[in-house]
């Protein structure tokens, strides 16, 4: 896609030799309005909890802000934008960069692809990986990490799975 043909204004911060080749956004709240709601009160039942045993509003009040911050990436939207050249994950605090040539292996799931800087698989991962949620594009990501990861670990097919 060339750069004329984009006609998302949010491109703008990107350099013109980046044009957006797939861009979406995930809100896993507006996904799943009944587990948000029991996650809303489970939070409220703790901070209320808190606030009883402690008889502290501070208490309360820290453990409701806590809480909530842990669970930001379900209650906010990410949004994801993959390029030729970087991947970028703009969620409501931050913003990562991360260029391609970063991530040696990926591990797709039902929920999205983890993107590792490992050639296998390790416990430091989830610590130094990025995890791309699907929003009803997961065959779509998937071809495009493929693409751009070159990995031994997910170019071979295990015996049992060869086509015949």
């Amino acid at each position: 896609m060339a750069d004329s043909e984009v006609k998302d204004d949010r491109s703008a911060d990107l350099p013109a030799d980046e044009g957006i080749t797939l861009e979406w956004t995930t809100h896993p709240m507006k996904r799943k309005p009944l587990a948000a709601v029991l996650v809303t009160l489970f939070i409220l039942v703790v901070g209320f909890l808190v606030f009883v045993t402690t008889e502290s509003k501070t208490f309360g009040t820290l453990a409701l802000v806590v809480l909530f911050l842990s669970l930001a990436k379900f209650y906010m939207p990410t949004r994801y934008r993959l390029t030729d050249r970087r991947i970028t994950v703009k969620t409501t605090t931050q913003t990562i960069h991360k260029t391609w040539s970063q991530f040696r292996s990926f591990y797709p799931d039902n929920n999205g692809v983890l993107l590792s800087p490992f050639i296998s698989p390790s416990r430091l991962e989830s610590f130094r990986g990025i995890y791309l949620i699907f929003s009803g594009n997961k065959d779509e990501v998937i071809d495009f990490v493929r693409a751009r990861i070159v990995s031994d670990v997910n170019d071979t097919v295990p015996a049992d799975k060869e086509e015949k």
